[in-house]
């Protein structure tokens, strides 16, 4: 019994022996009595809690096999339960002659009741159809009124081994180890297969895998593709080389910017910066000043607060720039339509004109931006597909439709302020503001046009560098072409800012 009991033990500890089967086993002491052999009987083949056969309730359970060495009436008595349900019976007559199953006061009977006819040994097996097939294995030959031969048939046992044996190994190839998936080879047998690697976000977990399954969306394979890991969670920070080189540059251009605002401070009373029209020059460095530093609200981890500024601040500040140039450009045609005689256009000149121009064209995007935030607001987001084994952190622009409408409406402003810039430019004078006006818009123009391209082929952190990066690069071109020049002359070639020379040209 001890043996028995640790043969079943080892069997389940054992995951290869009976895959997702557990044995159990229920043990019964009959005391060679016929009343407590049915009690234990009627409480095997009951699978509730009362001993009623054929009703399910409760626990389940599957008999599969009855073992017993019990004395002849016993032996018939357990036979002709079991035999009802079909359930195999073990017996210990195969250890010895005589046999006690099958009959009827010592009396043996075949089927047909033939008390002189051999016993068959059958077995029931089920075939392909889940039916039961009974199977002759051997006969017991009468030896004596109380005797018998166990003679076995040989073929069967045979057939029955044949069936019963297991597939053999695949040897066309060794097993896939985890990370791969098994793939039949056409026109071979099925043992024989390839070993393929799970596809790009899958893995396998167990050799001779049928199928790849998918890592969740917060994991990605590692490199062997046998189990998943944490995607590392990344972003265009201060702390990496590309973030660092941004924000230097959004530095050296804003130190740039004041310093070149102090010098226009300082000379404010020179002709040069008082031809140029000197409140409109104010009002174009703190604008392109405030686009440079614009750049800090993409640099840094994504939160509500910078994702409701960067989008709406950017086309806001960009917006002025561009209506400030665009200021100065018409100033300057009319100040030089104003010196020919006859001419009207005089009495537009003045602070009113650039005044209504900059309200009008900034106030038009602040609308656009006001709709923006009132209907679909940037928010925090995570992209979890757009780089392997990375999840970037990003602002979401809520609406593609009024990212895309603030730019456009930016671009229409640089096409008006260049268009008018170059039929300007031919206007005479050493010194001519139309010509700067015209290459800033230009470079201007040209930055942002190769932008649209280069942004929407780029991927995760790298979107938000090519956005910083053509900030820094259009503000940097307006303000080189622009002021730069003014500079040089108000600093280097003090004989040139007079205003002999101004009036003369």
């Amino acid at each position: 019994m001890l043996s028995f009991l640790f043969a079943i033990q080892q069997i389940n500890q054992d995951s290869h022996l009976l895959p997702n089967i557990t044995l159990g086993y229920n043990i019964y002491e009959n005391y060679f009595h016929a009343g407590k052999t049915s009690g234990a009987l009627l409480d095997l083949l009951s699978d509730g809690e009362a001993d009623v056969p054929n009703y399910r309730c409760g626990r389940l359970r599957n008999t599969v096999v009855v073992l017993e060495g019990a004395k002849t009436d016993i032996s018939i008595q357990i036979s002709t339960m079991l035999g009802t349900y079909k359930i195999p019976q073990l017996h210990s007559f195969l250890q010895n002659s005589q046999f006690y199953n099958n009959s009827i006061n010592g009396v043996y009977l075949d089927e047909k009741g033939d008390p002189s006819a051999d016993l068959d040994v059958v077995k029931w097996e089920a075939v392909s159809d889940m039916h039961l097939s009974r199977v002759r294995f051997g006969h017991l030959e009468r030896q004596g009124s109380l005797d018998f031969k166990f003679m076995i048939n040989q073929k069967a046992v045979e057939d029955m081994e044949e069936r019963n044996k297991p597939l053999p190994p695949s040897r066309c190839v060794e097993s896939c180890r985890p990370g791969f998936l098994k793939e039949a080879q056409e026109g071979r047998p099925i043992c024989c297969y390839d070993c393929l690697p799970c596809a790009e976000g899958t893995i396998s977990t167990q050799a001779d895998a049928e199928k790849c399954t998918k890592c969740p969306e917060d994991q990605h394979p590692n490199i062997q593709r046998d189990h998943c890991i944490p995607k590392i969670k990344t972003f265009l920070s201060y702390q990496e080389n590309l973030g660092i080189t941004l924000a230097s540059l959004a530095l050296f251009f804003s130190l740039i910017i004041g310093i070149i605002l102090g010098i226009f401070i300082k000379f404010q009373e020179t002709p040069i910066v008082k031809a140029n029209n000197r409140d409109l020059s104010y009002v174009l460095l703190v604008s392109l000043l405030l686009s440079f530093l614009t750049s800090f609200l993409f640099i840094g981890r994504p939160r509500r607060a910078t994702c409701l500024l960067q989008q709406v601040a950017f086309s806001t500040v960009f917006s002025l720039a561009v209506s400030s140039v665009l200021a100065k450009t018409v100033t300057v045609v009319l100040a030089f339509l104003a010196t020919k005689p006859g001419n009207k256009v005089q009495r537009w000149l003045g602070k009113s004109l650039a005044n209504s121009i900059i309200l009008s064209c900034s106030g038009l995007q602040v609308v656009l931006c006001s709709i923006w935030l009132g209907t679909s607001p940037p928010f925090p987001d995570s992209d979890l597909h757009s780089q392997p084994g990375e999840i970037v952190l990003q602002c979401n622009e809520g609406s593609v439709t009024m990212f895309y409408g603030a730019l456009g409406y930016m671009g229409f402003l640089a096409t008006i302020c260049f268009t008018v810039a170059f039929l300007a430019r031919s206007l005479p004078g050493a010194f001519n503001e139309a010509k700067l006006i015209t290459f800033s818009m230009l470079v201007f123009c040209s930055v942002w046009v190769s932008f649209v391209p280069t942004y929407l082929s780029t991927k995760g952190k790298y979107m938000i560098a090519v956005q910083v990066f053509s900030i820094l690069a259009s503000s940097a071109g307006l303000l080189g072409c622009i002021f730069i020049p003014k500079c040089f002359i108000i600093l280097l070639r003090p004989d040139l800012n007079t205003k002999e020379y101004l009036m003369s040209k």
